[in-house]
């Protein structure tokens, strides 16, 4: 029979060696989830009941549950209480290949949606204003969207383009580079930053972890056969959900 969380934390009690007690109580928790013991959506009792329950302190539970929910481990629900997070399986996305997320989603088998956060024509900002080349009255058409995959939300996406470019935002489907592709206007090359971030709240939300856990921000530039930049992108990616692989090469003497 499988152990419920009043289980693991009745191992830790009246255990006072080994370490910070905290510690001990978050390694406890951590080896659950890792060994099965308890399983995604498990909800963790109250903090007054683990206390008791393991004979720690309340400060002490506070301390390893934040560490826990840091870590992508637990999740907490505001008004609902603390739960054992999804697990969400790793995607490895090469950086050597221009794709879209739908390409890369449906090359894995993977059932993909998004969630439209936004889509429209704007006045440019000072940014994309330099970064597109616009001209002066020329609008910016943007697109904000959650992309999830079999169910878990893996990405939150935020792309400008020209109007020229994408005139009506409202007509890309499932994705933007297949529509670019009806237009002549998909991008053969990009330039992608990389960069380490904690999440903030509205975007912790949408990807359904805390805040404050680590993410990936990718900031893409794309460029037409032309050299001209047509998408500037700037995407927010679930830490524990990618792995973003390159291939190196010595060069050639």
């Amino acid at each position: 029979m499988r152990l419920t969380i009043e289980d693991i934390f009745r191992q830790t009690a009246g255990v006072k060696t080994g370490g910070p007690l905290y510690l001990r109580l978050r390694r406890a928790i951590e080896d659950a989830v890792t060994t099965g013991l308890v399983i995604p959506g498990d909800a963790l009792p109250s903090e007054r009941d683990i206390a008791a329950t393991a004979d720690v302190s309340r400060v002490t539970v506070r301390k390893a549950v934040q560490h826990l929910v840091a870590d992508g481990i637990l999740v907490q629900r505001h008004g609902s209480g603390t739960f054992v997070a999804p697990q969400v399986q790793k995607v490895e996305q090469s950086l050597s290949s221009l794709t879209s997320f739908t390409e890369d989603m449906a090359r894995r088998g993977m059932n993909l949606t998004s969630e439209w956060l936004d889509r429209g024509l704007y006045d440019p900002s000072p940014e994309e204003t330099v970064i597109l080349g616009l001209g002066s009255g020329e609008k910016v058409a943007r697109i904000a969207r959650l992309r999830i995959a079999d169910g878990n939300p893996l990405a939150i996406e935020r792309a400008s383009l020209a109007a020229s470019v994408l005139p009506d935002p409202d007509a890309i489907g499932t994705s933007l580079y297949a529509k670019l592709d009806e237009t002549g206007h998909r991008p053969v090359r990009a330039i992608q930053r990389i960069a380490a971030v904690n999440l903030g709240k509205a975007d912790a939300e949408l990807l359904d972890v805390a805040a404050g856990v680590a993410s990936l921000k990718i900031e893409r530039t794309s460029y037409l056969a032309s050299g001209r930049i047509v998408e500037f992108t700037r995407s927010i990616y679930r830490g524990d959900a990618y792995d973003f692989v390159a291939e190196l090469r010595l060069p050639a003497k």
